[in-house]
Order: structure tokens, then sequence, then C-alpha cells
């Protein structure tokens, strides 16, 4: 079996990949039958060299390598027909501007395996870059904060080498007695939450953050069953009946937004769940919010002020609660927004260790396994120029009737 990591070749250009030269090289030592080439890049965050040094080909030419694993969407002149492909495709939620690409893998009779649908038998994801989203969305949030006030400034993340390096600008500034809300269980909200730890900021539990003013600054980490309320008033303890009866809950997110100052959305939401706050609920006297890190990023939807989503470039906006319109983020009763959708491209080195981990964990052994635990076979949306089963639901999709 031979694999290739191939070329970034989407803009603007992505400097992660998914096997960093040690990875890869722990992979070879693992599987000493595979073969491992390496297509050749001038955009990756490691540089060729590092992996020649290590002993794999680089190459210009990865045509005959069996497996093609990648990150972004692959540009549709660059799929080279009959091969195993892994990434990004951004087609299972029927994207409007990647049809033709998946019509295009279709039509090359192309197996693809998108990373999103790499999943265990429950259904979990078993890889992802989430956590360094997270990450670098909590630092971003205390940049905004420092912008909007001129408070302090922060260098931008994506030239700092890794999270060790944003930890130790963090830490150089004098922080405010603020409260921080941080919303999520998964990857996401575990990588703010290491951030918010590694700064020491003191965690509290709910009853103590809407009740107890500090004199230094304090987060508290919640989930569903803390912003959520079951509309018939019974109290429960199970996320599950949240999760399989949306519609019986509205929100009981305003009793935080009356004492949060910075909020942190590192939460996954559902369709049919309650939005967490609406525009109208911004325009209360109640809502404390000053600065908002969107890291989950849902367009117009369950964070009422995240408008639009904002660039690595451009990273902050702001909103105006009264005309529910983007206005300039150091307006005086703007709300401050970070809402960039793909965070961890700005820490390229420590996402693709971390990926490659997890690759390799879950990924690479169903290659020699016979693909023991349905790694492969769940993942698989295309095979032998058709739709699998499991993704079926994508032929209106495919046929533009969607």
């Amino acid at each position: 079996m031979k694999f290739a990591i191939i070329k970034e070749r989407k803009n603007p250009p992505d400097r992660r990949v998914v096997f960093s030269p040690s990875k890869l090289a722990d992979a070879k030592a693992k599987y000493p039958e595979a073969t491992f080439k390496v297509e050749s890049s001038d955009i990756r965050v490691f540089l060729d060299e590092a992996y020649a040094s290590k002993g794999f080909e680089v190459t210009d030419d990865v045509s005959d390598c069996d497996v093609m694993i990648g990150v972004k969407e692959v540009p549709i002149d660059a799929l080279i027909p009959n091969k195993k492909y892994f990434f990004f495709s951004h087609t299972i939620k029927k994207q409007p501007y990647n049809r033709k690409l998946l019509k295009a893998i279709l039509e090359k009779n192309i197996e693809l395996y998108d990373h999103e649908t790499i999943v265990n038998e429950k259904g979990f994801r078993l890889i992802g870059f989430g956590r360094y989203a997270g990450i670098v969305g909590a630092y971003n949030g205390f940049r905004a904060w420092g912008l909007k006030y001129n408070s302090w400034e922060l260098p931008k993340a994506g030239p700092l080498p890794n999270q060790a390096a944003l930890i130790d600008e963090l830490n150089k500034i004098d922080m405010p007695t603020i409260k921080i809300l941080l919303t999520g269980s998964g990857k996401v909200a575990r990588g703010s939450q290491e951030m918010l730890d590694a700064m020491n900021i003191k965690s509290v539990s709910v009853e103590d953050y809407l009740n107890k003013n500090y004199e230094e600054p304090v987060y508290c980490k919640i989930d569903v069953l803390d912003y959520n309320k079951r509309l018939d008033g019974t109290q429960v303890t199970d996320v599950f009946d949240f999760f399989n009866h949306p519609e019986k809950y509205e929100s009981n997110f305003m009793r935080f937004a009356k004492v949060t100052d910075y909020y942190i959305a590192g939460h996954f939401y559902g369709d049919g769940a309650p939005y967490l706050y609406t525009r109208a609920d911004v325009k209360s006297k109640d809502f404390n919010i000053k600065v908002v890190a969107d890291v989950s990023c849902d367009v117009d939807g369950p964070v009422a002020t995240t408008l639009r989503a904002s660039t690595i470039a451009d990273p902050i906006y702001g909103y105006d609660p009264e005309t529910e319109s983007e206005v300039d983020y150091k307006t005086k009763n703007a709300i401050t927004v970070m809402a960039v959708d793909n965070l961890p491209c700005e820490l390229p080195q420590d996402a693709s260790e971390g990926f490659g981990e997890m690759f390799l964990q879950h990924v690479i052994p169903a290659f020699f396994n016979n693909d023991a635990n349905g790694i492969l076979e769940r993942a698989k949306i295309t095979e032998n120029g058709e739709l699998t089963e499991r993704f079926s639901y994508l032929r209106d999709y495919v046929d533009g009737l969607e």
C-alpha cells in the first residue's frame, strides 16, 4: 500500500498537513510494509527537507500512490482518477459551493473519505482540529479585548510558532477583573479551557459565577443543560434528553449574559435546538457581554452577534445591538466579535502534529487489519463511481436538485 502526503492547493494557502515528519516516521516504524511519499510543497509548515531527512521520498509526482492524504479540498483539475482520497470535502451538508467537486469525484471513480466522516460505531468523530480552534479562538478573543479597550496589544497568533508561545504572550498581559463564560464540552471547549487554565484564571461553579462578585478574573465552563431548560419545568440531568428532544427546551442563557464580560462559544449546535441568545436578547439592558469569541461560528444562528465569518487577515468586527448590523468594533456600544472559521490554520505546527497522531491511531491501522473496526466502511462517501449507501442522501445534491 502506497500513501501520499499531498500538497495543499486551495487558496488562501493552508500550511497544515496531516502528518508532520516525526509522525510520518512513527507511521513508517509501525507499518514497515507501507510506502509513504511526500508531494513537494512550498507552503507546508514543515519543509520538504524535514521529510527527506527522515528518509522519505519527496517528489512532484505521487501518481503511483494508492491513497492520497490531504487537509483541504483538492481542486478538480488536480484530482487523480481511480485513487482513494482523504480530505475535508465540505460536501456532506450539501454545501452548494462544492457540488461540482463531489460530482467530479464520482466521475473520476475516486473513493472519497472525509475527515469529518471518520467516526466510531456510535457516530462520534475520531479526528479533527477542534482542540486547536479552541486554543486559537480563546487567544484571539483576548487579543480582541485588548484592541477594543486599548489595554494591550497581543501579536496575531499566526506568526507565533506554537501553543506555548501563545500562552507566553497571554501571561504578559494585566488581566482586568472580568467574568469569562465558555460553552461546550467537546474538543473545542477543552482547547479554550487549556488556555484559561494556563493563564491561571480561576474556574468557578455555575452557582458562584451567577451570584458572586470577585476581585480577580474568573471563568465558568457550561454545557447544554446549564443554558437550556425544559419548557415544562422538569429538572433533568441526562443530556441525551436534550439531544433527543430539543424542541422541548428553551434557552436559559440570559442569566449568564447578565454577568458575563467575555464569552467564548465552543459548543456544538444541533438542528432544532434553541438559540443561545437572539438579536432581541442583545437589545436587553441585562445583556452585559462585551466581547464574543465565536469559535463555533454558526453564522446568523444561535449566537446572534455572529453576522458573518471573519478572516485571519481581518478577524474582528463590531455588532450594533440597536441596528442589528455590523459596525466598527470600537464603536461605543458595539459588541466586539471574533468569528474566524478556520482558526487551526493559525497554529499549523501544533495542529498538524496532533492531527497526525489521531490519524495514525484510528485510520492507518484500518488498512492493515482488514478494517476490523469499520472505520473505513463508515467514512467512505463514494465507491465505484457511486455514492455509498450511508451517503445516498447526497444524490439530489450531486444531481443539482438541491
